[in-house]
């Protein structure tokens, strides 16, 4: 099955999902890309036959930001009432409960950028660049970059970035923290794929489980992040998956169950 919008398509295929950003030539991100992000970051979410995400731009670009033209006649009463929903449609992977993984090749920048920060993994391209270059516009990331940025490369790096608007190349962005993986151009689609099929067989429930504990606990204090861990840790009990992988370990050794999924 396959869902599509105008911009954005969603393509499953072994339980891996692509959503993949359509909008020739650079893949601008608009305000329509980013409502149809939301729409199938949901669809993503609710399909059983999806157990890991992958987002790609193409062989070119992955996405070079927001739609500057479009911002351009913006005004501030234009802009107040929409931000968050803006910030909400860039980082909408982030609420997909699975793995996820940003292939990227070529430029990602801004809204682009935001996109894969928004990402559990990114694996990318020895041409791929990276920049939050709003600040030459007058303006700063609105889509979770400072955010997001600062988190994953700390503040002093995400602060540069921001400053100065340049580009990070791929070794660079390695380094850094930025990426994870880099490849030659014409492997990234094939290696996140890769990457994401491990997941396609198994405990749905338990990455699911994982990612809300590290997320959450993120986003808090430590006492309140273990708590998180704790609760999402004892649900995982109430799980089949959770007999069958124990029961496998017992009977079979590590790594040999074949779970359901719930």
């Amino acid at each position: 099955m396959r869902g599509v919008t105008e911009f954005v398509s969603l393509e499953v295929d072994n339980g891996v999902g692509t959503i993949r950003l359509d909008r020739p030539p650079m893949n601008a991100l608009n305000r329509q890309m980013q409502e149809e992000l939301l729409e199938l970051a949901a669809e993503a979410t609710r399909r059983d036959d999806i157990r890991a995400v992958v987002v790609y731009g193409g062989e070119k670009v992955f996405a070079a930001g927001a739609d500057v033209k479009e911002m351009s006649t913006m005004s501030y009463v234009d802009m107040a009432p929409v931000a968050r929903r803006l910030s909400a449609g860039l980082g909408a992977i982030s609420t997909i409960p699975k793995p996820t993984i940003a292939a990227v090749t070529g430029y990602a920048l801004g809204g682009g950028l935001e996109v894969a920060l928004s990402t559990d993994r990114r694996i990318v391209g020895d041409n791929a660049k990276f920049g939050v270059p709003e600040i030459l516009l007058g303006i700063i990331p609105g889509g979770g970059g400072t955010q997001r940025l600062a988190r994953l490369i700390g503040p002093a790096r995400a602060k540069d970035m921001v400053y100065t608007g340049r580009f990070v190349d791929a070794q660079e962005a390695l380094a850094i923290g930025l990426v994870d993986e880099v490849v030659p151009a014409d492997q990234v689609y094939s290696r996140a794929l890769e990457y994401a099929g491990q997941f396609a067989n198994g405990p749905a429930l338990a990455y699911a489980a994982a990612k809300k504990a590290i997320d959450g606990g993120l986003d808090t204090d430590l006492r309140t992040g273990l708590d998180i861990e704790s609760d999402v840790f004892a649900g995982l009990f109430a799980t089949e998956d959770r007999t069958i992988g124990m029961q496998s370990f017992i009977e079979n050794g590590p790594g040999k169950a074949s779970f359901t999924g719930r």
